[in-house]
């Protein structure tokens, strides 16, 4: 049985992983062991991470839709029940590009959202 020899199988994992750790400092990218252990651990955050991103942009839109509600008198809580209660279905993404960057239209959402809230509590 002919003899194996593991060097291109060898060299061509290190390069890879070499490859991941490029910028690390110091050994974390040129050492193969230790480059191991730091692409491993950042592939465990970018795993965590991708998830937490959805959980913070979510936070940063209703910050944003608070902002843009206030300056008309009502809370984030008071006009998302006015908006369900209007029968708008605008997710809190586009709402918050709304309040942002075309104040007219939030404004009639705004508008709509008082109203509901207004007619539900007049019956």
């Amino acid at each position: 049985m002919a003899r194996v020899k593991r060097g291109v199988t060898t060299h061509a994992r290190h390069r890879k992983i070499l490859k991941l750790a490029k910028g690390y400092r110091g050994r974390n990218s040129k050492n193969f062991r230790i480059a191991i252990e730091k692409v491993e651990k950042a592939l465990q955050y970018a795993y965590r991470d991708r998830r937490n991103k959805k959980r913070n942009f979510r936070g940063l839109w209703i910050q944003r839709i608070n902002a843009g509600v206030r300056q008309y008198g009502l809370t984030y809580s008071r006009f998302m029940n006015g908006i369900k209660l209007a029968g708008i279905e605008i997710d809190r993404k586009v709402l918050s590009d709304l309040a942002g960057r075309e104040p007219e239209s939030f404004k009639i959402l705004v508008d709509q959202a008082q109203a509901a809230l207004d007619s539900k509590k007049a019956a």
